[in-house]
């Protein structure tokens, strides 16, 4: 990336499936994913557990020495619903509590391919970015397709004047691990002059509070 100012990535988020899907190939590149991260010394944020996909990266990330932080909701770790977390945990009260403190404690995010929660998960992030409530980087690892449709879908609402070509610009895809996390450094957030003039903070004497309770 000769030329291009590159972003400080410490420490990345990633949203994937509890489950390992159908196609093998899911489950190599989350180990790749993982790899990689830990090849360019990148920390992970996950949500806790070993189950599929999540458990592939948070242990090819610990197995490559980073260190790896499982957020996760207390409802989860009853009867080990999910397994042993790798590395750091940290429990919360709820899944919205949850993705806040994801959203603070990494720098940029990416989606492997997963069910609802991972698109809740995704999408919240793609929200908060356009309300300007963070400028952080996100990116879908598109693994043999899997994101196409979805990809389409967001371009059709683009047509279709629901989503504007600045927001388009939020969601970042690559079909390597190596591509998107290039391509996440290199981003730059492109604010919406209006929604940039959102505050999030409940007084200007008060620290900074985000509320992160609206949704598009």
């Amino acid at each position: 990336m000769e030329g291009v100012l590159v972003r400080k990535i410490k420490k990345i988020c990633v949203f994937c499936g509890a489950n390992s899907g159908k196609d093998v190939a899911f489950v190599n590149a989350a180990f790749h994913l993982g790899k990689v991260l830990g090849k360019r010394k990148i920390d992970l944020v996950y949500g806790g557990g070993k189950l599929g996909l999540m458990g592939c990266v948070s242990t090819a990330v610990a197995q490559h020495e980073r260190q790896v932080l499982g957020i996760i909701p207390s409802a989860f770790t009853i009867n080990n619903l999910v397994g042993e977390t790798c590395g750091k945990e940290i429990k919360v009260a709820t899944m919205q509590e949850r993705l806040v403190m994801m959203m603070e404690l990494s720098d940029a995010f990416i989606a492997l391919p997963g069910g609802f929660g991972t698109l809740e998960e995704l999408f919240q992030m793609i929200s908060w970015a356009q309300l300007n409530i963070h400028n952080k980087p996100i990116g879908m690892l598109n693994i043999n397709g899997f994101f196409n449709g979805l990809l389409s879908f967001v371009d059709h609402a683009v047509k279709q004047e629901f989503i504007t070509p600045r927001a388009r610009k939020i969601l970042i895809s690559a079909t390597t691990a190596d591509e998107l996390v290039d391509k996440l450094q290199a981003f730059r957030f492109e604010s919406d002059p209006a929604l940039s003039k959102l505050k999030w903070s409940p007084s200007s004497s008060q620290k900074e509070k985000l509320d992160l309770t609206l949704r598009l």
